[in-house]
């Protein structure tokens, strides 16, 4: 159950103040010898703990994505394989897998979408970063809009979706080659930016370095920059940014 669930369950009488005092003396993570799980993160920060399933032995990946499941009702990884993913079916039907973001996640239906986050591409090469910011602020509850393809080398493009981003609570600007996205993006908006750079490129992009270093160095202002291909903390900031926009507006 979640904290607010538990105590208002208290307050309806549903459950005892002694049943919901056990609840919150659980201690704060659950040990898996090789992992701790970290139980409260979403009480602390309004977000659950999410999987990174690059790297991870098939049973320790299962055993931790089956614990947060049965925690929460619902789960979400990245960078998960096809092995991953068909690993994880086996146990859970229900699971979903997207090979382009390699998100992999059970999610609770019906899900509310709250205020709105403009997920902006310089090319469609940029996609598979973009979806992962995309559909982790969607998982965490925001709304979406996917603006792809509106690089430099088009910027008619980008000025024809321009009432869209402006309209958004934040933007995510992804961009590979030189990076200039972000900072366009960022001369035309009045809310902040978060700028992804992508390993997208030829030799001198040097796997994302020259995109990272043009973000860092824009002279718009209102910029931030994650790590280049780093789509699920764009998408993680940005949901906290559109969760304050929401609390203002409302």
């Amino acid at each position: 159950m979640e904290t607010h669930e538990i105590l208002e369950n208290v307050k309806n009488g549903v459950i005892s103040v002694e049943e919901a005092e056990r609840f919150f003396k659980r201690q704060p993570f659950e040990e898996l010898e090789y992992a701790k799980l970290d139980m409260h993160r979403k009480i602390r920060s309004g977000f659950a703990e999410v999987i990174f399933c690059s790297g991870k032995a098939d049973e320790h990946l299962l055993q931790i994505f089956r614990r947060l499941y049965e925690r929460d009702g619902e789960v979400f990884g990245t960078r998960a394989s096809t092995h991953q993913y068909e690993l994880i079916r086996e146990q859970f039907p229900q699971v979903s897998y997207d090979p382009i973001s390699k998100i992999i996640k059970i999610e609770k239906e019906n899900k509310e979408k709250n205020g709105r986050i403009a997920v902006c591409t310089a090319g469609t090469a940029d996609i598979p970063v973009a979806e992962e910011a995309a559909q982790t602020a969607e998982y965490f509850g925001s709304y979406v809009e996917r603006i792809y393809d509106v690089g430099v080398a088009g910027i008619h493009r980008l000025f024809a979706r321009l009432d869209q981003i402006q309209s958004a609570n934040c933007v995510v600007a992804v961009a590979g080659m030189e990076g200039a996205l972000a900072s366009v993006i960022g001369g035309l908006v009045d809310k902040p930016v978060i700028a992804v750079p992508t390993s997208v490129g030829y030799g001198a992009n040097l796997n994302g370095l020259s995109a990272l270093l043009t973000m860092i160095n824009s002279c718009s202002n209102g910029i931030a920059v994650v790590n280049i291909d780093n789509g699920y903390g764009a998408g993680y900031l940005a949901t906290q940014i559109n969760r304050m926009g929401v609390k203002n507006n409302g």
